[in-house]
């Protein structure tokens, strides 16, 4: 073999894999082609439009279920910041940070979401504050609270300012106030006593059904926000800006 030869067959091997990479691209351009026709294909026609669907409700970390039927008062006791009507869609995607979103009345309930809201895990004292200070002016208030991530999770219901019942654990029992509901016997949850000997560790599995159980507990006192279907929002919320909670 001559010495131009075998340099041919060298450049040769090296277009190889050049080929390859272009090839691969080609093809995962055809599919991404491919997919954009067929998701052209599924768009509604003019003057009708698919309805909303998000995530955002199914599992949020932690909510508050108001007995109410207007949001504006829940709104006036939480004296949010510049308050503004909205959508679900809208609520929804602002509930984050410093700001909360209020459902319209559903089925006489009024939900409350979004980060700002205490947090037993952090504060179970400054938690306890808010919900009793927000009951005295609301009424019956309930409050949720789950982390499937450290399995932390909680539960109250609050009548007038008084605590029928509480219970938040991370880590350790934080609040354990009230007789056991029957709801919680029912779903045959782990409620622990403060300063409990059982280690976390060998009560995983309890903890995690716990957490799971969550949402079934509030279906059982008022309403499951995993449960509503984007279908039936309707009506307008409001959300606003809510800062941290001063107690009175």
């Amino acid at each position: 073999m001559s010495q131009s030869e075998a340099r041919e067959i060298v450049w040769l091997l090296m277009l190889i894999p050049f080929g390859v990479v272009l090839g691969v691209g080609a093809f995962f351009f055809y599919c991404a082609c491919r997919r954009a026709s067929l998701l052209d294909g599924q768009k509604p026609s003019a003057g009708l439009s698919m309805p909303f669907r998000s995530t955002a409700f199914e599992q949020p970390a932690r909510w508050l279920a108001v007995k109410a039927v207007k949001p504006g008062v829940v709104q006036a006791a939480l004296q949010l910041h510049r308050p503004i009507p909205c959508s679900w869609e809208q609520g929804l995607a602002e509930a984050r940070e410093d700001k909360l979103f209020i459902s319209p009345s559903i089925s006489g309930w009024v939900l409350v979401v979004g980060s700002g809201l205490p947090e037993p895990a952090e504060d179970a004292d400054r938690c306890f504050r808010f919900l009793t200070s927000l009951s005295r002016k609301l009424g019956h208030v309930q409050c949720f609270s789950v982390s499937r991530v450290f399995h932390h999770h909680s539960w109250a219901l609050l009548e007038r300012g008084h605590v029928y019942r509480g219970y938040a654990w991370a880590g350790e029992t934080l609040w354990n106030q009230g007789p056991v509901t029957a709801a919680e016997k029912e779903l045959d949850m782990l409620c622990l006593d403060y300063a409990s000997e059982q280690s976390p560790f060998d009560l995983r599995e309890a903890l995690s059904a716990n957490c799971e159980k969550v949402n079934l507990l509030a279906a059982r006192w008022s309403i499951d926000p995993g449960a509503i279907s984007p279908e039936t929002w309707h009506g307008r919320g409001i959300v606003g800006a809510f800062f941290h909670f001063k107690p009175h």
